[in-house]
């Protein structure tokens, strides 16, 4: 009888996906309208409202275009992973940086509101903690998180993430980060340890 070795994290994390019935790929170039869109639907405009991670109360204009993603696909450090539902619809996608002293990056979470409420982007965070202590040997997990968005911190504090204490600028007046609809946004930092 031979033994068969156990799944890694990432690959039982990618199975959870497949059994809910979406696909996981590394993005490519090919794929970049679908990410641009995906973000947007999950973030923006009215489209966005429908889902609860929207900002389209905070925040109007853009929150990625083409460029941008290019630029993110194009870093050496980082990668990004998108799922797709069975119709070949791009529903979600994470952005992971290779740690710094151990300490990875997790940026850019989407769901449309197609996948929200389906596990997905549960089970996404998951595989972008497992991939970057699997791949890089990552040892606690960060992000940041607009600081008016409660709800959204909220849920990454039932994952295990804390508020470190650090708060970084919002890029006022780059219009590439979108425009701000109110005077006070920030960037909360939250940390958790893998492992």
């Amino acid at each position: 009888m031979t033994a068969h070795p156990s799944a890694s994290p990432v690959d039982a994390n990618r199975q959870k996906l497949r059994d809910a019935g979406f696909e996981l790929a590394e993005l490519s170039s090919a794929d970049i309208a679908d990410y641009v869109e995906l973000v947007s639907s999950a973030y923006r405009g009215e489209g966005s409202k429908q889902g609860w991670t929207t900002e389209a109360d905070l925040l109007g204009g853009q929150r990625l275009d083409g460029p941008m993603a290019e630029d993110m696909l194009a870093e050496a450090d980082s990668q990004i992973l998108l799922a797709r539902d069975e119709q070949g619809r791009a529903v979600a996608s994470v952005y992971v940086r290779e740690p710094e002293d151990g300490v990875a990056y997790l940026g850019v979470l989407a769901v449309s509101p197609l996948g929200q409420g389906k596990g997905v982007g549960s089970a996404l965070i998951g595989l972008a903690e497992a991939w970057v202590a699997e791949r890089w040997g990552a040892t606690s997990m960060r992000m940041s998180v607009i600081n008016k968005r409660e709800e959204l911190i909220a849920y990454y504090e039932r994952r295990g993430y804390s508020r470190t204490g650090e708060v970084e600028p919002f890029p006022y007046g780059d219009e590439r980060f979108g425009l701000p609809k109110v005077d006070d946004l920030a960037f909360v930092m939250l940390s958790k340890p893998l492992g």
